[in-house]
């Protein structure tokens, strides 16, 4: 039965987060402990915000809005729009993994989309966010892949491709992608500082929160101050992780581990 409105005023007035970001959950069915651990997550900490901010990399890879039938998507997508009937403000920016998330998983989520980069300013906080891939320029391979892929007529055409085809074709970029990141130097895979004192001198005053590089920590840059969000993964006991920020009514950001 739903909420009535009553407890959903009671829930948001309750909430002791004002806002919480996520980003590379990486879900996929091949990692039940992962996606139980998110879920999990979003049946408890995500109830205690106002906000939820997913910046990209939710899915392992998503083929296209027509999958959302799926059996495995439709329990994220449910246990996700039920966060959103709950009270909770839902909003969304693109990863490298889930890029072909469009208008109708949107919707039926009751997320709004953003652009990358977007900046806000809560409670006086003035924060900017992004995935994270724009930064990393050093893997000039990976910028080139990305131009191709982020252009719209490069989505609606691989868009117009059956289902089974595009799953197929995604499944071997993703090995070509592995196969790469093997003879590729770690440092190549991580933010252009460059890039970063570029973008944020555009957003002065902001912090900048991300995530794509898998490396979580909190930098204190030449003009802004950084956090990068952790990756989550369950289901492999020696390198288990996964959590999220969290932006307290004071203003005050703090990393939540869950693993």
């Amino acid at each position: 039965m739903p909420h009535s409105t009553e407890n959903t005023a009671k829930q948001k007035a309750q909430a002791n987060k004002l806002a919480l970001f996520v980003s590379d959950v990486h879900l996929s069915p091949a990692l039940p402990k992962t996606t139980e651990g998110f879920l999990s997550f979003l049946r408890d900490q995500a109830r205690e915000t106002e906000r939820l901010y997913i910046l990209g990399d939710l899915f392992e890879y998503w083929a296209g809005d027509d999958d959302l039938d799926d059996a495995y998507n439709q329990i994220v997508v449910q246990a996700l729009k039920q966060v959103s009937e709950d009270g909770v403000k839902l909003f969304w920016i693109a990863g490298n993994r889930d890029f072909l998330i469009g208008s109708k998983f949107c919707e039926t989520i009751g997320a709004a989309a953003l652009n990358d980069p977007s900046s806000l300013e809560l409670n006086g906080k003035r924060l900017l966010l992004s995935h994270g891939d724009a930064l990393c320029t050093d893997d000039t391979g990976y910028m080139q892949f990305r131009q191709m892929v982020r252009n719209p007529i490069w989505q609606e055409q691989f868009l117009e491709k059956p289902l089974s085809e595009r799953k197929a074709i995604i499944e071997g970029m993703r090995k070509m992608s592995h196969q790469e990141q093997q003879n590729k130097r770690m440092e190549i895979m991580d933010v252009n500082l460059n890039a970063v004192n570029d973008l944020v001198k555009a957003y002065p005053g902001c912090t900048l929160i991300h995530g794509h590089t898998h490396r979580n920590a909190i930098h204190d840059e030449e003009f802004a101050q950084r956090y990068v969000l952790p990756d989550w993964d369950f289901d492999h006991s020696v390198h288990t992780r996964g959590g999220y920020l969290a932006l307290e009514h004071d203003g005050q950001l703090r990393f939540v581990n869950l693993a």
